[in-house]
């Protein structure tokens, strides 16, 4: 792993939903980054308006701020099976969702222990 994806920080959830709030549903965005990885058919599962959903409407489960300046954002995902983590950037006016991936039960003590793996 990189060094500049570690997690440094983390923030609480309250603050953080709070943020996300001011910005509103409308200055959250994808990147081009955002989907390199999917599947055609991944890509109509996963699009970026069910990812905005989640970012302005889920409560996360944790926030861990990296060294890079982004934020590692879990969630509940897959009925509580696995987590989903969503990589954003906190711009000045816009919320960037730089990537995301489905963890499993081992990243999920990874993260735990502050050694995020993507």
């Amino acid at each position: 792993m990189l060094d500049e994806h570690k997690i440094g920080d983390k923030i609480k959830v309250s603050e953080f939903i709070k943020r996300v709030k001011q910005f509103g549903i409308g200055n959250i965005e994808t990147t081009a980054h955002t989907f390199f990885r999917l599947s055609q058919r991944q890509r109509k599962i996963y699009t970026e308006d069910s990812l905005k959903e989640i970012v302005f409407n889920e409560t996360p489960l944790e926030i861990g701020v990296e060294k890079n300046g982004n934020c590692a954002v879990i969630y509940n995902f897959d009925k509580g099976e696995a987590l989903l983590k969503i990589i954003i950037s906190l711009g000045s006016n816009k919320i960037y969702i730089v990537t995301f991936y489905i963890l499993n039960k081992k990243q999920k003590e990874n993260f735990e222990n502050g050694k995020i793996s993507k």
